[in-house]
Formats: structure tokens, C-alpha cells, sequence
């Protein structure tokens, strides 16, 4: 997944954020420590303003944050610092996730 993060390809690059998308679900032995380094991931993705990598890069940032309580916290600091960034994108993914975030925390 790190390696096809820093591919070219919007596909390639998009199955990176897929995947981990999918890990922050089904993959139950993965630790905090693994996802809070994936979360760098995700941020230094942000400014790609392709459709199909935005759209993955924001999956994997919200479904990272609804894994538990701790990494909620750390994706909705992701979340916020990305709702104010420059970039179009980033902002964008900023505030998708914040907005669902925000949301599974009341529940």
C-alpha cells in the first residue's frame, strides 16, 4: 500500500487508499501505531485533486477514524488541518470527513 501511494497512475495510486480503506475494517490484528502512520499517508495525498484518488483518500481517512475512539481523534486532527489547507482538495476531504466523523462520534 506505501508503495502505491507514491505511484503516478491515478488507479494505482487510488487502489492504495482502497486498500486501506479496507484494512481500517476488516483487518483486526493491525494496530494503532500502523494506522496513525497511515494517517501521514493520507495527508500527504490530499493535494492530489483527481476525482478517483480523492474520493479514496477521503474513504481511507474516514473509515480510519470509525476503527475506534483513539484513531477518531486522530483522523478528526488529520481532518481539520486539512479542512484548512490551500489546497482545493484537501480542504474537500477535510470536510467530508469531518462532517461523518463528527457525526459517528454523537452516536
Amino acid at each position: 500500500m506505501r508503495e502505491w501511494s507514491r505511484r503516478k497512475p491515478e488507479y494505482e495510486r487510488r487502489a492504495a487508499f482502497a486498500l486501506l480503506a479496507g484494512l481500517a475494517v476488516h483487518d483486526k490484528k493491525a494496530t494503532y501505531k500502523q494506522f496513525r502512520a497511515a494517517l501521514r499517508l493520507v495527508a500527504k495525498a490530499s493535494t492530489d485533486d483527481r476525482n478517483f484518488v480523492k474520493k479514496a483518500v477521503n474513504w481511507a481517512l474516514r473509515q480510519i477514524g470509525k476503527r475506534n475512539a483513539e484513531l477518531r481523534e486522530a483522523a478528526t486532527d488529520v481532518a481539520e488541518s486539512l479542512a484548512a489547507a490551500e489546497s482545493r482538495s484537501a480542504r474537500w476531504i477535510g470536510h467530508d470527513a469531518l462532517r461523518e466523523l463528527r457525526r459517528k462520534a454523537v452516536l
